[in-house]
């Protein structure tokens, strides 16, 4: 018996609670068929017509009980109705092909958004993380440092909060285990279950349903060297904020180093490239420094995004108006330009959150439009933050300005043109390519 007679058989084995309302669709169809029948020959009169209704009503019920008695196995929880369900991901599977580049908490809000408009989502992350628990299995057992990963396939899944929060839990006491994650472990486990640590993301990816895929900018050991403005220098992405000195270039040690292709080819069939949120010599930069990600970024044909940090960032971008992390961006990317637009927020930061940030040195970045307008580039403000306790992207109103813009694509406006966020969102409504529906974001 081949395969496919095989899954045939096991649907009429004993368990799977479908054969009784199969036969019930079966039974009441047949009803209404004879009913009909007897009525249309003038011999059923009343009788034929009652066999009608109710054979309809057998069969519609049952029908109802099938459906979902698979969409309870596949999604147990009934919140909303199956339909909408069905229509959502149905949305979802047709959104737009966005890639984005980063690392960090920036990287982790947009997906956090973004999940909600495509499945068919790319994260580029990088590689030159060196403190904390990565640091520490790095260094002890010779595997590329998982946290950003970890942090980027959390956000990205679609799974249940007591499992996310698992593999997010940091354990506080135990010798050797005291400031590790759970999902860092997990991923260095699976890489040395597998000796692969790209097959180790795949199994994370497997086990949180991921949407989309997490790759790594490269899977060469490498780390982060800065040299200051005043020419002194220092290796190691963790040690690069506290010189406290203005940074004039960063560079990857070792330089030369290769693309994972799947990085390569979705940047190259993207509807739209996204670099950012999150710091900027740290997180966002790093990956430009892939020479074969710096290519494909000049050869696609996607919109190039970037979206600029909400707050300056204390030892990295003090004094940063928006217009210098472009700036700094496009200085390390030599060649042809790799962003056409650029979104920044104009929202006021609360006065009680204020505070507590100017006192820890960071400051909201100026969002100096005429500037950026100057450098040729599409510029889109408009309020972007979220009114909570930390001061960061709204990551909903974020990825609903992103998902329009992927729509557009580099239609979105001329060069030097300056547009605010609903009047994107109005262009992509017109020309019906704003991804997901609204609606979807009140589910």
């Amino acid at each position: 018996m081949n395969g496919r007679w095989q899954e045939a058989w096991r649907w009429v084995l004993p368990g799977t609670g479908l054969k009784r309302w199969g036969a019930l669709v079966l039974a009441g169809t047949l009803m209404a068929a004879a009913g009909g029948a007897a009525y249309g020959r003038g011999v059923g009169g009343e009788a034929g017509l009652l066999a009608v209704l109710g054979g309809a009503v057998v069969a519609l019920v049952a029908l109802r009980e099938t459906v979902m008695a698979v969409a309870g196995t596949l999604a147990p929880e009934r919140t909303r109705f199956l339909a909408d369900v069905m229509r959502q991901r149905r949305e979802r599977e047709r959104g737009p092909r966005a890639v984005v580049l980063g690392g960090g908490t920036g990287l982790a809000t947009l997906l956090r958004g973004l999940k909600l408009y495509s499945d068919r989502l790319t994260a580029v992350v990088t590689v030159a993380d060196d403190g904390g628990s990565s640091g520490r299995l790095r260094q002890e057992m010779g595997i590329l440092p998982p946290g950003d990963i970890r942090n980027t396939l959390v956000a990205m899944a679609d799974t249940e909060p007591l499992l996310e929060r698992l593999f997010q839990y940091r354990f506080t006491r135990g010798e050797g285990l005291s400031g590790h994650s759970f999902g860092n472990l997990f991923i260095a486990a699976m890489s040395d279950i597998t000796g692969d640590f790209q097959e180790a993301i795949r199994q994370f990816s497997r086990v949180l349903a991921v949407r989309g895929q997490v790759l790594p900018s490269t899977l060469q050991a490498v780390r982060l060297r800065a040299v200051y403005s005043d020419g002194s220098s220092v290796v190691g992405e963790s040690e690069i904020p506290k010189a406290r000195r203005p940074i004039r270039r960063v560079y990857l040690v070792p330089p030369n180093v290769k693309a994972v292709p799947e990085a390569i080819e979705a940047i190259e069939a993207a509807d739209i490239v996204v670099l950012g949120p999150g710091s900027l010599y740290t997180s966002v930069i790093p990956n430009l420094l892939v020479e074969d990600v710096a290519a494909a970024l000049r050869r696609t044909s996607a919109l190039r995004l970037y979206v600029c940090n909400v707050m300056t960032q204390p030892g990295e971008t003090d004094g940063y108006r928006a217009s210098d992390h472009v700036r700094a961006i496009l200085q390390h990317v030599p060649g042809p330009r790799v962003v056409d637009c650029v979104l920044v927020n104009t929202g006021e930061v609360p006065a009680h959150l204020l505070e507590r940030y100017l006192a820890e040195g960071a400051r909201p970045v100026e969002a100096d439009v005429a500037e950026m307008q100057g450098m040729g580039l599409v510029v889109v403000s408009g309020p972007l933050i979220s009114l909570t306790q930390v001061v960061r992207h709204d990551p909903v109103r974020l990825a609903e300005a992103v998902a329009a813009l992927a729509g557009l694509g580099r239609q979105v406006g001329e060069p030097g043109e300056h547009l605010t966020v609903e009047e994107v969102l109005a262009r992509g409504q017109q020309r019906g390519r704003t991804g997901l529906r609204r609606h979807v974001l009140l589910v």
